[in-house]
């Protein structure tokens, strides 16, 4: 009778790791796990091993801010991130777990002539390639949000917004632990407290890594799927990944009557705020301009984005903050991300994600998983893989995700 009520787990880990797998991958979170996921599903490839330095969806797949989009200013990047919203759709039923996906719509607030323009011309480019989004006045905006504060003489007045149907929020830690267990059902082994210490070549080739200092594991494919760690394992590779890493910050009130049913973004405020199904409002801001691996909140951002958030929601005043929290991102200098093959054979990498890796994560597990089965690099990915900085081909999503959100 007393194991009636404990709970089984989603997906067990092995006791040892092998020598040899046919795949490695270097992180657990949600592009490493749907990777593993989707090679399993979609290419029958089982001998691999997934290693987490800490537990699963410790990184920042289980600190970001849970919201989707695909409205981004450049085609390639809004091709790519709509791909992924509509895996997302229906992730759900494919993983067979409740992933509480709600696209209640995004708004992204304009505040002067310049941003309504800007906000215009990526309409465009959004409509030329199927995305739904379309520009709104200040009335509609209004109409759309009753509860938010519209009016010309804030501080910083809203004129109208870029509004985005297919956006929402979904449950970030039940996307990772969905992707888990399909990996690990796949066949696919799940290793947490694995930190990989050294990575091994022969000559050009990537053949392996060290865990935790003294186990060799061997592999045909290394990725490395590890966010604001990417640089630090690329230098053990032996080359450089044009990386900064800086943290992003978010906090969430304690929960209050539901008054928010839409993604609300401002750039010029820095500041983005979403209402949870529990109804604690989620704030967040940009990233933090200095590089670091610490994730230590800071007073100014508590300071900033609480101004910001109570110019547009003043009826929060009172609502006391429940928690705060950071988390690392790995910046890439067109601030688009950096997918695929490396100079280094059998080492590829899924980086350069700023804040919004968790918005790709199933498209990335898909191309990725070709790429590995075929060693043909997907279409929808060819834009961003690493040598477009040696060739002058950048993918600019700056402006469109500064914030980001």
């Amino acid at each position: 009778m007393r194991d009636i009520f404990r709970q089984s787990k989603m997906w067990h880990t092995p006791s040892k790791l092998k020598d040899n797998y046919e795949v490695v991958i270097i992180g657990g979170g949600s592009h490493g796990l749907a990777t593993a996921y989707y090679l399993t599903k979609h290419h029958g490839i089982k001998d691999i091993c997934i290693l987490e330095k800490n537990y699963i969806g410790a990184g920042a797949s289980g600190r970001n801010t849970t919201i989707l989009r695909s409205n981004y200013k450049t085609p390639e990047g809004a091709r790519f991130y709509d791909a992924s919203v509509k895996l997302y759709e229906n992730l759900s039923k494919d993983l067979q777990f409740n992933l509480m996906f709600s696209q209640r719509g995004h708004l992204t607030l304009g505040h002067t002539d310049r941003a309504m323009f800007v906000m215009h011309e990526r309409a465009e480019v959004n409509r030329l390639v199927g995305i739904d989004t379309k520009v709104v006045d200040a009335d509609e905006v209004q109409r759309m949000v009753p509860a938010m504060q519209v009016t010309d003489e804030a501080e910083y007045p809203i004129m109208g917004a870029l509004y985005h149907p297919p956006g929402g929020i979904i449950r970030h830690d039940a996307v990772v632990w969905g992707y888990a267990r399909g990996a690990d059902r796949g066949g696919a082994e799940i290793h947490p407290n694995s930190e990989v210490t050294a990575i091994h070549k022969d000559g050009d080739k990537v053949t392996g890594v060290t865990v935790n200092g003294n186990q060799r594991v061997n592999g045909q494919t290394v990725l490395s799927a590890t966010a604001g760690w990417s640089s630090i394992l690329s230098e053990m590779a032996g080359f450089e990944l044009p990386i900064t890493t800086h943290i992003l910050q978010a906090f969430v009130t304690e929960p209050v009557k539901p008054i928010l049913d839409k993604v609300i973004v401002s750039s010029q405020m820095h500041v983005y705020v979403s209402q949870t199904d529990r109804g604690e409002f989620l704030i967040g801001s940009e990233i933090e301009p200095w590089t670091t691996y610490r994730m230590n909140g800071t007073l100014n951002f508590l300071q900033e984005s609480t101004r910001h958030a109570l110019e547009l929601f003043p009826q929060l005043e009172r609502a006391r903050m429940l928690r705060s929290w950071a988390g690392l991102c790995d910046l890439s200098p067109d601030y688009s991300p950096i997918l695929g093959k490396t100079e280094v054979e059998n080492f590829l990498v899924s980086t350069g994600w700023g804040t919004y890796g968790f918005k790709a994560a199933p498209i990335v597990g898909v191309t990725l998983a070709e790429l590995i089965a075929t060693g043909k690099t997907p279409d929808l990915i060819k834009p961003f893989e690493v040598e477009r900085f040696y060739t002058d081909e950048l993918v600019s999503e700056l402006g469109a995700a500064a914030v980001s959100h």
